[in-house]
């Protein structure tokens, strides 16, 4: 398999202990969460412009931006959840993982060694509650494979909306449903901490899915007070500024303000312990947003830049750095922290001297871009209509695309929405298979493809479902949501050679099986395998 011709591209090591068992060596809480995207109101600063940020309301990831270290610049290395797991529990490049590389179909490779597993031969104890790695199998395979599980407090957090809706449907009042989901939190984070030994050190991931859809329709104004229209103006261009719209993103803003709410019960009870100044906190998301275009699986920043805010001993706080970094590159620095020897293989470079240093804005001057890419997500597994593989090339001024197949749709087939009539709004809002099924369903793609006809909205509807070109170069100092397509502009003849050049040595020099050999590698079995039978975790994907 073409993942043992890995490169380490970056030198590595820098130990923070002489010795694994170092008494000083912190606890972390990795706190991640399911499509979250960039939306935190500690952002609202940052951004420039008006935004969903300016909407939102996540006071406790506010508290841990404030007390440490706000990350402007943070991307996934794949926008699809199994990918993008797999390059973070490794430290790798995505397409250095094996079959952990796709997500329906996904298998972990044994070989390929972990940091949890890792703290936990250095003596940590670890624990995990909700989404770690999946779908794939085995579940969770990098954290153990569900033998470090803390759940049995229950995990109806993870459909926050739906069951708070319900018991306010049957006379519960709003306050109390909600303390009913955070005691799922409290109780599962509670046992964990019980379990260890005394004066061990800790690793606990909290990976909630609440934020994947689906959402009840109409939760952001109903359990949190979000109106839509306060959403007006504040969108991306790619997204219709429609009450439709507005509705369903503001329903999506609710689930990360529920989100924020577990992040707060964490922190309050690492602090009720004695915990919180001897641990890392690290909050972010596995990538954008769900069923909206250019979101989840997607290279465009609304798939791929995420939050990212880190808090803890030894970092000093109310830093905003504009450092460019992959998730990945939290895998080296977890183990640099517990002072463990980085395995052979990584592709990811150590954020430890960005936190330990007490600057804000650009810290390390090597830290200009970030590489990232999507193969396989859902689709359709037969070879004439897999989804389209992509590569990209991130910088602050320009996001390079590189598309290694353009005669594709970008979501797989159109299926029901090439069809005429087109099925009903409900069915499309909730059947995500019915038509481009690498978009989860919801409200804004239903109406997108309802509109397919509509020439006030055909550039909407082609950046969402369009075939993509072989390339796409993107100014983001005069295009800051990558809607205008200026490869072919001859003003940028040198820049997209210098990109391209870039990104494929890149590529080539980490042993990407898309640029090396034949380039073959990701169309043939296993990884075209058929997918399975539908079914599984409600919000899996």
């Amino acid at each position: 398999m073409s993942c043992v011709r890995v490169i380490c591209v970056f030198v590595l090591a820098i130990p923070l202990t002489s010795s694994p068992a170092a008494a000083e060596r912190p606890n972390i809480v990795f706190c991640f969460a399911d499509d979250w995207g960039r939306y935190a109101s500690a952002y609202a600063a940052v951004d420039g412009k008006p935004s969903p940020n300016d909407v939102v309301r996540t006071p406790n990831i506010d508290r841990i931006a404030k007390e440490g270290v706000l990350f402007r610049h943070a991307f996934v290395n794949a926008p699809s959840c199994t990918p993008c797991r797999s390059s973070l529990l490794s430290g790798r490049y995505f397409f250095n993982t094996g079959r952990g590389a796709i997500l329906v179909g996904a298998q972990w490779d044994s070989s390929i060694p972990s940091w949890p597993l890792l703290l936990k031969d250095a003596g940590y104890h670890i624990g995990e509650t909700y989404k770690v790695w999946s779908p794939g199998t085995p579940n969770d395979a990098p954290y153990g494979a569900g033998q470090f599980a803390y759940e049995k407090a229950g995990g109806q957090f993870n459909n926050f909306s739906e069951n708070v809706t319900k018991l306010i449907a049957d006379g519960v009042p709003m306050d109390e449903a909600k303390s009913r989901m955070y005691a799922n939190v409290r109780d599962n984070f509670s046992t964990f901490l019980n379990d260890r030994k005394d004066g061990q050190p800790f690793c606990y991931w909290f990976g909630p899915t609440n934020v994947h859809r689906t959402w009840i329709k109409g939760s952001g104004k109903a359990l949190w007070n979000i109106e839509p229209d306060a959403l007006d103006g504040k969108l991306p261009a790619f997204l219709p500024n429609v009450p439709e719209v507005r509705e369903d993103f503001a329903d999506y803003l609710g689930e990360i303000q529920a989100w924020d709410g577990g992040v707060g019960v964490i922190l309050k009870q690492l602090e009720a312990a004695g915990e919180l100044d001897k641990t890392i906190v690290v909050v972010s998301g596995d990538h954008g947003a769900p069923g909206f275009p250019g979101g989840k699986c997607n290279l465009y920043d609304f798939g791929v830049r995420v939050s990212l805010a880190i808090r803890g001993p030894g970092v000093p706080g109310g830093r905003v750095v504009d450092d460019f970094t992959m998730l990945p590159d939290l895998a080296p620095t977890f183990l640099d922290l517990a002072g463990v020897k980085h395995p052979a293989a990584m592709n990811a470079r150590s954020l430890l001297p960005v936190l330990k240093s007490d600057k804000s804005g650009q810290i390390d001057p090597t830290r200009t871009h970030v590489i990232t890419g999507r193969e396989r997500h859902v689709g359709n597994a037969r070879e004439d209509n897999l989804p389209y593989p992509q590569r990209a090339l991130r910088t602050k001024d320009f996001l390079y695309i590189r598309n290694f197949a353009p005669d594709r749709w970008p979501f797989g087939s159109p299926l029901a929405a090439a069809s005429t009539p087109l099925p009903p709004l409900d069915q499309l809002e909730e059947n995500t298979r019915l038509a481009f099924a690498d978009m989860d369903a919801g409200p804004t793609k239903a109406w997108l493809i309802h509109q397919r006809d509509n020439s006030q909205w055909k550039r909407h509807y082609d950046y969402a479902f369009g075939k993509r070109p072989a390339e796409e170069l993107f100014d983001l100092r005069t295009d800051p949501d990558q809607m205008d397509n200026v490869v072919t502009n001859p003003q940028y003849t040198e820049t997209r050679a210098a990109m391209s050049k870039q990104l494929m040595g890149i590529l080539t020099h980490a042993g990407d099986p898309r640029v090396t050999g034949d380039g073959q590698t990701f169309e043939r079995p296993p990884f075209t395998d058929a997918e399975p039978a539908a079914g599984g975790k409600k919000k899996g994907r």
